[in-house]
C-alpha cells in the first residue's frame, strides 16, 4: 500500500477568486474536471515551496477556451494558439491554459502538436516525471506517469520515458535537466539522464541565445547549483555553453560566501564569477547569450582590474574608488575578490569594504561648469580639462565638503593653464 499523498489540498492561490474563476469558466464550458492544475504549481505545492505561475491544462480546445473566458467575462490572450496555448487574466492574474496535446514532429527547436483528450498522452510529451502531475480543483492529485509524485518527493530528476528521445524533442532540455536538478535535485543524479545530456550536448550549439541565456540564468539562481555545475563541467556541457569557463573554484567560493554569509542569491553575479576577469570576454559572453545591455554591462564592470580591489584597502581608497566605478560595480568586485581569495581571515575586511560601499553615498562634485567659465577660463575644450585637474583635487582631498576651498582650488588651476 503506498504512503505517497493523493492530494495537495486546497492551497491559498487555489482558492483564489481570480483562480475559481478561470476554473468555473472552463468547466461551464466543458464538465466538471475538464481542467486541471498542472506543472509547476502541483510541484511546489508538494514540495511545501513556493510557486510563480499557476497553469492549467484542459480538454478544451484553444477556440473553446477563448469562448468560455470571454463568456465569463474574463480577458484571453492568444499567447501561443497553435501549440495550444492561451492566457486568461482574471483580477488582474495571468493563467496560461493549454490543451491537452501530443506531438506530431519535433526537430529539437520546435515542435508539431495535435491536440487530444488524453491526459496519458499529456504526459507523455512533458520533459521530467515530477512535471507532469495534475490536480484538480478540490487537490486530488493525478499521476499519468506513475512516478511523478515519488520522484519529486524523493528529489529525482528523471525525464518521461526515454531520456535521449525527450531530448531530441527540444535540446534545450538538457540544461533544463541541471536546472532542475540544482533546484530539486537529491542524492545522485540519474545516470540515463545523464548519459543523454552528455552524449547529445554538442546539439546545444546554435540553440536560441534567449532560451539558453534564460536557462542558465535560472539554473544559477538555485540556492546552490554547485553540485549541477560539477556535472556539467564533468559531462562537458558546460564548455558547449560557456567556452570561456576554465575553472570553478572562484565560482563555488562565491556561492560558499553567498551561503554563509546569508547575502541574497545572485545568479548574475554567478555567471561573472564563472567568466574570467576579462572585459573582452565578458562582452563577447553577452553578445553571444544575448543578454540585456544592463546585464552586459555588469558583467564588464565587474570584470575591469583597475582601480585593484584588495581587502586591506582603506576607507579614503574604497571612497574613491566607489566614486570612479560607482557602488554596483565595486560591491561585484569586493565579492569576486573575496572568492578568489585564499585567506578566510579577510572576510571581517570585505565585510567591512561591503558595508562602506553600502552605506556611504558618494557626493556631487561642488563646481560648475558656468563657475569654471566665471575664473577666467575660455569657453572649449580648457574647460573640461580645468574641471577634470579640480576634480582630482577634490577627490584627493576625500571629497572636501567646502565649497569655497574648491573655488580657491579652481582659481589656481585655471591661472595656472591659462596664463
Amino acid at each position: 500500500m503506498s504512503n505517497l499523498p493523493d492530494s495537495i489540498g486546497q492551497p491559498a492561490w487555489m482558492t483564489l477568486p481570480a483562480t475559481v474563476a478561470v476554473i468555473e469558466a472552463l468547466e461551464a464550458k466543458g464538465f466538471a474536471g475538464c481542467a486541471r492544475f498542472v506543472g509547476g504549481c502541483v510541484r511546489n505545492t508538494l514540495l511545501k515551496t513556493d510557486i510563480d505561475d499557476v497553469d492549467i491544462a484542459t480538454t478544451l480546445t484553444p477556440d473553446q477556451v477563448t469562448e468560455a473566458l470571454e463568456q465569463a467575462g474574463l480577458k484571453a490572450v492568444p499567447t501561443g494558439v497553435d501549440h495550444g496555448t492561451v492566457t486568461a487574466v482574471s483580477q488582474g492574474r495571468p493563467y496560461e491554459i493549454t490543451t491537452l496535446r501530443k506531438d506530431v514532429s519535433t526537430d529539437g527547436r520546435r515542435a508539431v502538436v495535435s491536440f487530444t483528450k488524453s491526459w496519458a498522452e499529456d504526459a507523455e510529451r512533458r520533459d521530467f516525471r515530477l512535471n507532469a502531475l495534475y490536480a484538480d480543483a478540490d487537490g486530488r492529485l493525478f499521476d499519468p506517469t506513475g512516478e511523478g509524485i515519488a520522484d519529486c518527493l524523493a528529489g529525482r530528476i528523471v525525464f518521461v520515458g526515454d531520456p535521449m528521445t525527450r531530448i531530441r524533442e527540444d535540446y534545450l532540455r538538457i540544461l533544463r535537466w541541471f536546472r532542475f536538478h540544482a533546484w530539486y535535485g537529491k542524492g545522485d543524479p540519474d545516470q540515463a539522464a545523464l548519459t543523454a545530456c552528455k552524449a547529445l550536448k554538442g546539439m546545444l550549439s546554435g540553440r536560441a541565445a534567449e532560451r539558453t541565456q534564460k536557462e542558465l540564468l535560472k539554473l544559477l539562481a538555485a540556492e546552490d547549483p554547485r553540485a549541477a555545475l560539477r556535472l556539467m563541467a564533468a559531462t562537458s556541457v558546460l564548455s558547449s555553453v560557456l567556452p570561456q569557463v576554465k575553472a570553478l573554484t572562484r565560482f563555488e567560493a562565491l556561492v560558499g560566501i553567498q551561503t554563509e554569509q546569508l547575502f541574497e542569491t545572485d545568479a548574475e553575479l554567478r555567471l561573472a564569477a564563472l567568466l574570467p576577469d576579462d572585459a573582452v570576454v565578458a562582452r563577447d559572453t553577452a553578445e553571444r547569450l544575448r543578454l540585456s545591455n544592463a546585464l552586459k554591462d555588469r558583467l564588464i564592470e565587474a570584470a575591469g582590474k583597475e582601480p585593484r580591489i584588495v581587502s586591506w584597502m582603506s576607507p579614503r581608497e574604497a571612497r574613491r574608488t566607489v566614486y570612479r566605478i560607482g557602488m554596483r560595480a565595486f560591491s561585484d568586485r569586493i565579492k569576486l575578490a573575496w572568492a578568489a581569495s585564499t585567506r578566510p581571515s579577510t572576510t571581517s575586511q570585505w565585510r567591512g569594504l561591503l558595508a562602506l560601499a553600502e552605506t556611504w553615498t558618494p557626493p556631487a562634485f561642488p563646481l560648475t561648469g558656468e563657475e569654471v567659465l566665471a575664473a577666467g577660463v575660455p569657453k572649449g575644450p580648457l574647460v573640461g580639462e580645468v574641471m577634470r585637474e579640480v576634480e582630482e583635487w577634490w577627490i584627493d582631498q576625500d571629497f572636501m565638503d567646502d565649497k569655497l576651498a574648491a573655488v580657491e582650488r579652481l582659481k589656481a588651476v585655471a591661472q595656472g593653464m591659462c596664463y
